[in-house]
């Protein structure tokens, strides 16, 4: 029997640990095709290069292929889809460096927006992320990393073999998981919270006297029960449904009522 196709991608880069890791949990049971982009494309959401050309080169990591997209992480998603010809079971999109929870993350993430591509092509996928106890790790060299990924592989190999064999489930178009950085207590099925971040806009000043800006954002971890910022703040494996269905249909009725004022 041939082994299901797994296209790989992150948004860490392709010399992420994260990866790399990914691609060792998916091994063991599918046939995995990498497609990532070439340096560090974090926070750029489903951003795609429609105003430049796009380069992809094949190379041997760690003794495997991949093929390096010199562009975004949807950008490689595509690139594997229709440039490489592959035609996948499945999509994974990870293992992410830091979580990406809550309604404000998931909209930012190239990790989940890959996978939202991946969607909107037709193909089921899940994008998975381990939480970060230090998030500044994120941005230093993805090689130098020493990172304990055994959760997170742990959640491929569980989770991974039962959407292959069972599809999402109705109404997901694709599911997010994010892998606590301590111990693991379970898995914990979860709706999206409201917000991760206090943002803010640090000013500072160059040697040339001129203001530059660095946007800034603090970790808020809001008690919202069935959220996944609470889930994984209770040590638990939290796997999101998500659909790219963005409409809020509570709101059509009122909503309505106010275009029936403008038509009179």
């Amino acid at each position: 029997m041939s082994k299901p196709v797994i296209l790989l991608t992150n948004d860490d880069g392709v010399n992420s640990v994260g990866l790399w890791a990914a691609f060792e949990a998916l091994s063991e049971f599918a046939e995995v095709v990498i497609s990532a982009p070439a340096v560090q494309q974090s926070a750029v959401g489903r951003s795609i290069s429609i105003f430049e050309p796009l380069r992809m080169n094949e190379v041997q990591i760690n003794g495997h292929t991949a093929h390096i997209v010199e562009g975004r992480p949807t950008d490689s998603l595509l690139l594997g889809l229709y440039a490489l010809d592959v035609k996948p079971d499945m999509v994974v999109s990870g293992i992410n460096l830091g979580e990406n929870i809550s309604c404000e993350s998931i909209t930012t993430s190239g990790t989940v927006g890959a996978a939202m591509e991946a969607a909107n092509q037709g193909v089921p996928a899940a994008a998975f992320s381990l939480q970060m106890t230090n998030h500044g790790d994120k941005f230093t060299d993805p090689r130098a990393h020493v990172i304990d990924f055994s959760a997170a592989k742990a959640a491929i190999r569980d989770l991974i073999p039962v959407f292959l064999k069972e599809g999402l489930p109705a109404g997901a178009d694709l599911i997010n998981v994010n892998i606590p950085a301590g111990a693991v207590n379970g898995y914990r099925v979860t709706t999206l919270g409201s917000r991760l971040f206090d943002t803010y806009v640090e000013v500072r000043t160059d040697p040339r006297g001129k203001p530059y800006y660095w946007i800034c954002g603090d970790v808020i971890h809001l008690n919202e029960e069935g959220t996944d910022v609470s889930g994984i703040q209770d040590g638990y494996v939290t796997i999101t449904p998500l659909t790219m269905d963005n409409t809020a249909y509570s709101a059509c009725d009122a909503l309505k009522n106010m275009v029936e004022k403008i038509n009179r």
